[in-house]
């Protein structure tokens, strides 16, 4: 795939039988070409603004549109990255392992731009924090969305300040050698402003999402769809210079092509890492609980070539065990021998039967494989979905207490996964995170009362916040103040010293599946083993005594422990620690 001409304007309508540009109040007629493309002669400048008719009718933004500064039925503004970001040099910032942060723009800061949040950055630095993963960014429509509403895939959300500022956030990270991931769905497209349909067979309707009408992927004139993808995805990586990509719900990537999208797309980013000289890392959201997933691409019959995928088993043992919360797909979880399978073996559901499911789901995951490894998998105790997706937007500190999530935290950010961190649960922030968005007056309402019927079916009795009331979002923002309180700053602390634990020890770091091992001291207690560290978390409200050397057994000499970190006061003596739960202690062997 060739660089693009950002300065080129042309549009691919391969049914079309005129095409016209509407540049800055100009009507100019596009050229056909033999591919179904449509090219305007001349080159335009930065700054413009255009819109295309097609067969006369009226004026639509370009589908590769990078600004749209009046919303997604405005004109598009030509908008270079390469020029914004001339002279700039990109790190080489490898993902697999390092610490993540999930934020979303809007709601990380009161003024929810980019320029905003450079000014947390150094915070983030601080914690410990290695990657940001960035909600998605393409322009949705009005004024407030998570980001999965999304029509314009190519556009920086103009009230995030568009594309020139997420290039400084971009450069701003790198500057402090934080990497920068982009969250992107490619599975479907929002319900208004999306005009692709108008420009020609985007979609198949041979397959059906749960979002609406599944992306053209092995359909007739699939090729061009699919280049529409893959180029999108050459502009974030290559010409925006992020680090990787976190591809949503990729198991609503409708493909029965002999190559799956995925794999194609793995392997021209292969190419573009090659050609630009640093590492571009593509990371998976699936509920399929596959391994192939991250198989390298030939590896395998159905490997996609994913470098890292998330693990949502992996929070639903943690959220389970720690909040008691049996319903929905929390009901094959709970128990500390299902959290002790997660984080050993990943899945839960490994090819047995998940009951939330009705189904057989999943296969197992193979400890010695030389195809992946423990980095490979994303795993985190909060995330935009766990919190959101809740009625209330309820993060997991408003429903238990401070040691419950500082227990969960010490066996996800100290395990052999790549952890995630959601924005603000470092310091139990108080704010929650529920469902937002800004539709039009025919959307609007049927999304709040979508909403509350959702929930009603759940057995929901509580009032659901109105996702299209401007205060639903509001609420969300991040209070940055509130860290300096004591008890927000006492998870604070607690956060750093885990990252700083995770930094220094190298057994902490260890991708190796076969060399975690996690035992079960009672129904609320487990001990999680890294080389000669070892993580004990309680749920319980009690003094925890746990003897390692009899947790463990003959097999491993435990004479001694030095506590390297503890939620309350731990005390050790000999191969046995005692601390007051919920919460966790970090210990390791002498």
């Amino acid at each position: 795939m060739p660089p693009r001409d950002y300065q080129q304007i042309c549009v691919w309508a391969p049914d079309a039988s005129t095409v016209d540009t509407l540049l800055d109040g100009d009507r100019l007629p596009l050229t056909a070409g033999d591919d179904g493309w449509w090219t305007l002669p001349r080159r335009v400048r930065e700054g413009q603004r255009y819109a295309f008719s097609i067969d006369g009718g009226d004026p639509r933004p370009d589908p590769r549109s990078l600004l749209q500064p009046d919303g997604v039925h405005g004109p598009s503004e030509v908008f270079d990255p390469r020029a914004q970001s001339e002279g700039s040099t990109h790190p080489a910032i490898g993902l697999r392992g390092k610490v993540q942060y999930e934020l979303h723009v809007g709601t990380f800061t009161p003024e929810g731009t980019f320029d905003a949040a450079i000014g947390h950055l150094d915070d983030l630095a601080t914690l410990g924090v290695q990657a940001i993963e960035v909600m998605p960014v393409a322009q949705t429509p009005g004024l407030r969305n998570w980001g999965y509403d999304g029509v314009d895939l190519y556009a920086t959300n103009a009230d995030y300040g568009g594309p020139a500022a997420f290039i400084r956030f971009i450069e701003a990270a790198h500057a402090r050698g934080i990497g920068v991931i982009l969250d992107v769905v490619y599975n479907h497209l929002g319900p208004e402003g999306n005009y692709l349909a108008e420009f020609g067979p985007y979609f198949n309707p041979a397959h059906e999402t749960p979002w609406g009408p599944a992306v053209n992927l092995d359909g007739e004139h699939a090729g061009p769809v699919r280049d529409f993808l893959i180029g999108n995805a050459r502009q974030w990586l290559v010409d925006f210079g992020l680090d990787g990509l976190r591809l949503d719900a990729v198991h609503a990537l409708l493909d029965d092509s002999d190559r799956h999208f995925l794999a194609e797309l793995a392997d021209a980013a292969a190419g573009w890492s090659a050609e630009i000289g640093r590492p571009l890392t593509l990371i998976a959201e699936s509920d399929r609980n596959q391994p192939a997933t991250v198989h390298p691409t030939g590896a395998s019959p159905d490997a996609k070539g994913m470098a890292m995928q998330w693990a949502d088993d992996v929070h639903h043992g943690l959220h389970a065990f720690l909040t008691g919360e049996s319903q929905g797909y929390y009901v094959d979880f709970g128990t500390p021998e299902i959290l002790a399978k997660a984080l050993t073996r990943v899945f839960v559901h490994d090819g047995g039967w998940s009951t939330f499911r009705d189904a057989t789901w999943g296969a197992p995951v193979d400890p010695h494989s030389p195809h992946y490894d423990g980095h490979s998998f994303v795993v985190f105790l909060q995330d935009h979905d766990q919190v959101g997706n809740r009625a209330a937007g309820d993060r997991i500190g408003h429903s238990t207490p401070p040691g419950a999530q500082a227990a969960g935290a010490a066996l996800y950010l100290l395990s052999a996964f790549t952890p995630m961190i959601f924005m603000g649960e470092e310091w139990a922030a108080s704010t929650p995170f529920p469902y937002f968005c800004d539709m039009g007056p025919e959307l609007a309402p049927l999304v709040t009362e979508g909403r509350k019927r959702e929930f009603a079916e759940t057995g929901w009795a509580g009032d659901v916040p109105d996702p299209e009331d401007p205060q639903t979002f509001e609420s969300a923002k991040l209070d940055w103040a509130e860290r300096a309180e004591q008890g927000h700053h006492r998870m604070l602390e607690w956060y750093r010293t885990l990252l700083r634990l995770r930094r220094e020890i190298p057994e902490l770091v260890d991708a190796d599946l076969s060399d975690i091992r996690v035992e079960v001291v009672d129904d609320d207690t487990v001990v999680m083993i890294r080389g000669q560290v070892g993580v004990i978390a309680s749920r319980a409200d009690r003094v925890i005594e746990v003897d390692l050397a009899e947790t463990l057994g003959s097999d491993v000499e435990v004479e001694g422990l030095e506590v390297l970190a503890a939620w309350d006061t731990a005390e050790a003596d000999g191969p046995a620690v005692t601390f007051q739960g919920p919460g966790a202690t970090v210990v390791r062997a002498r």
